[in-house]
């Protein structure tokens, strides 16, 4: 087994196909193949199975390659540094939720990047599902994963099954955000039956692991309201909250910065509001730098100023 091996079987488990991964190496598809079988005969282990869809990772595969992918990734960083000639670069990778407290803190946490020193820094809104398995790849060191509470067991099972080290960073109830004009705004207490005639705005990718996404929507949405616009670009949730009349969101709390910039509020939610988890997720075996630190401070440092805060 060399680089070269390795190097291979990522670009294979990239493209999820031999012939496309040897397009991309410039090489022959039979010797990709006899390179794989190879590998795989040194190692072992089967790492790929072919089947009807395709190309497949067995779960010896997906451990091969979390640990394959980060030699290779710091084979290339290693070749960047002296190619380029630089001694030292800041290094940071983040998938989160698309909460306002956690932008917020990625923007105060930008701050600290050293201007002297060159820097790489990569942060990714998404969902759960997305999150998980790019920390597990080894893509983004680390993530924030929500999820509801009723849901816990099945995340706590998937990260310890995929050897992630996890801890709650915040717990909260969804508040509703909408205009400050809304109808709603000047009711003393909100009910289900004044959401009839509602917009909600909504993210519309939830995942909970092994639980099928038709169980998952009727827990998270719910079936008093009918009309949905369903968006994954959150500058544009907040868009459309200032424009479009009887809209609303459920979100964590929101820095009142944010409020003013676009003229919303936050309401508490109907009674029998359920509770949410945002949770810190890192590999087992990754160790934390002072920069990913510092990012974890600001998170909670964010949590404290908006949570805190009064129900606008």
């Amino acid at each position: 087994m060399n680089i070269l091996h390795l190097k291979y079987a990522v670009e294979v488990a990239k493209t999820q196909s031999i012939s496309k991964a040897a397009d991309n190496l410039y090489m022959g598809q039979p010797n990709l193949s006899r390179a794989i079988k190879e590998l795989e005969e040194s190692l072992g282990i089967t790492i790929f199975k072919r089947t009807s869809r395709g190309i497949i990772t067995t779960p010896d595969g997906d451990e091969f390659l979390r640990r394959a992918r980060r030699i290779v990734a710091q084979v290339e960083e290693v070749e960047e540094i002296y190619r380029s000639k630089r001694s030292h670069r800041q290094m940071f990778s983040a998938c989160a939720p698309r909460a306002s407290y956690i932008s917020a803190a990625m923007a105060e946490f930008s701050k600290h990047i050293d201007l002297s020193e060159p820097a790489e820094i990569f942060y990714k809104e998404t969902n759960s599902n997305e999150t998980i398995s790019n920390v597990v790849r080894g893509d983004y060191n680390l993530g924030i994963v929500r999820y509801q509470s009723t849901f816990e067991k099945y995340f706590v099972s998937m990260f310890k099954e995929k050897k992630l080290v996890y801890e709650t960073v915040a717990e909260f109830s969804y508040l509703m955000l909408m205009r400050h004009d809304n109808p709603l705004a000047k009711k003393s207490e909100i009910t289900v039956e004044d959401l009839k005639n509602c917009i909600q705005i909504t993210h519309g990718d939830p995942y909970v692991p092994t639980v099928p996404l038709i169980d998952v929507k009727k827990a998270e949405l719910s079936e008093h309201i009918d009309k949905r616009i369903y968006v994954f670009e959150r500058a544009a949730q907040f868009e459309l909250l200032a424009n479009v009349p009887n809209t609303f969101m459920l979100v964590s709390p929101v820095p009142q910065t944010l409020l003013d910039k676009y003229g919303l509020i936050t309401r508490p939610c109907p009674p029998d509001n359920k509770k949410y988890k945002d949770v810190l997720i890192y590999r087992r075996d990754y160790k934390l730098s002072e920069i990913d630190k510092q990012f974890i401070t600001d998170v909670c440092d964010s949590k404290h100023r908006c949570f805190i805060r009064p129900v606008s």
